[in-house]
C-alpha cells in the first residue's frame, strides 16, 4: 500500500452520527466544542463559517468543510454572529434524521460526526489545519457520496450497518486528506507534509513497507535519490522529527495497534517491529507512547477497537 493507504488504515472510526439541517431565514446556529472530526456537506444555498482566530468563510452550494480539531465555531446565512446553540436545534433530531431552523427551505447541510482511536490517530489529527474547506469538484462530490451514505445507514438500521459505517468514514479520511495533498503546499511539519514531498513519499514508504529493517539514514537517502545529509536535513525539516525518530514512532504505531487488538506476547511484538529484546521494545514504547504496552493494552480494553 502507499503511504497514505497505510497510515489511514490503522485508524479505528467509531461512535459516527448524521444529520441534516434544513435552515430558512437569517439563521446562525454555534456548535461548541465537539470529540472526533465534523464534517459537514453543503447541499442547498450557502453560509458562513466563523471560528475564533481566523477569517469567516464562505462557503457555496457544493462545498464541504472538514474540522478535525473539535474547535467551537458558528455558521449561519449572514455574516457570522452568535447563533442558536446546535444541541437545542439537533436535539428533537434522531440519527440519520433532519434539524429545522429558521423555517427551512433556503439552506441544507448534511453533517457527519465520528471518533478515530489509537496511537496512528494522535500522530495524524495533530498535523492536519483546524479547517480544511473543500470546494465543489471531483473530490467534494465523492465526499459528498460518503455522507449521504453514513445517514442512510444511519436512518435505516440494516444488518451490516456498522461496519459500513465505519468503511464510509474511512473514505470521509481518504477524501479530504487527498484534497489536502493535492494543494499547491501544505503547510507546516509532519506526516502530510513529508506525503506531499514526492522523494521524502519514496522513504517513508520503504519504512512503512519494511519497519523491522535494520535501516540507515544514507540509505534511506539513496531511496529517495539524495544524499545522506540533504536527507536528513530535509526529512527533519518537514516531519519535524529525525527519519529513525520517525521510524520509531511508526514501529509503536504498529504496535499499538496489536497490543489493542490481539493478545500475542508483548515480546513477539517488539521482534515484528524490529526489537531484539523485549525491555528494548518496553521503554521504546513508553517514550512514545507515555505507557508501557501492557499499561497500553489494558487501557485499550476499554477503548473501541
Amino acid at each position: 500500500m502507499d503511504p497514505l493507504s497505510q497510515v489511514i488504515s490503522h485508524l479505528r472510526p467509531h461512535d459516527c452520527v448524521a444529520a441534516g439541517l434544513d435552515a430558512g431565514g437569517a439563521w446562525s446556529i454555534r456548535f461548541e466544542r465537539h470529540a472526533g472530526l465534523k464534517c459537514n456537506a453543503i447541499l442547498k444555498g450557502r453560509c458562513w463559517l466563523a471560528m475564533e482566530g481566523r477569517d469567516p468563510i464562505s462557503l457555496e452550494e457544493g462545498d464541504c468543510v472538514i474540522l478535525p480539531h473539535g474547535r467551537s465555531f458558528v455558521m449561519s446565512a449572514k455574516r457570522p454572529r452568535d447563533g442558536r446553540d446546535a444541541e437545542t436545534v439537533y436535539a428533537p433530531v434522531s440519527h440519520g434524521g433532519t434539524a429545522m431552523l429558521g423555517g427551512g427551505g433556503d439552506f441544507f447541510m448534511m453533517g457527519s460526526r465520528f471518533l478515530v482511536s489509537g496511537l496512528p490517530a494522535d500522530r495524524l489529527l495533530r498535523t492536519l489545519p483546524s479547517v480544511m474547506h473543500i470546494r465543489a469538484g471531483a473530490e467534494q462530490a465523492s465526499l459528498k457520496w460518503v455522507l449521504n451514505g453514513i445517514a442512510s445507514e444511519l436512518r435505516n438500521a440494516r444488518i451490516g450497518g456498522a461496519v459500513s459505517i465505519a468503511h464510509l468514514s474511512h473514505l470521509v479520511l481518504v477524501q479530504a486528506l487527498r484534497h489536502h495533498l493535492a494543494g499547491p503546499a501544505v503547510p507546516g511539519t509532519g506526516w502530510l507534509a513529508a506525503l506531499a514531498d514526492g522523494q521524502l513519499c519514496i522513504a517513508i514508504g520503504a519504512l512503512h513497507d519494511d519497519p523491522a529493517r535494520d535501516w540507515s539514514v544514507a540509505e534511506l537517502g539513496t531511496r529517495a535519490g539524495l544524499s545522506r545529509t540533504a536527507f536528513a536535513t530535509r526529512f527533519a525539516q518537514t516531519v519535524g522529527v529525525t527519519p529513525m525518530a520517525y521510524l520509531t514512532e511508526w514501529r509503536m504505531c504498529l504496535a499499538a495497534e496489536q497490543l489493542a487488538r490481539g493478545s500475542q506476547p508483548v515480546a513477539r511484538i517488539g521482534r515484528e517491529v524490529g526489537y531484539a529484546s523485549e525491555s528494548a521494545f518496553a521503554a521504546a514504547f513508553k517514550r512514545v507512547a507515555g505507557q508501557t504496552p501492557r499499561q497500553y493494552r489494558r487501557a485499550s480494553k476499554a477503548r473501541p477497537v
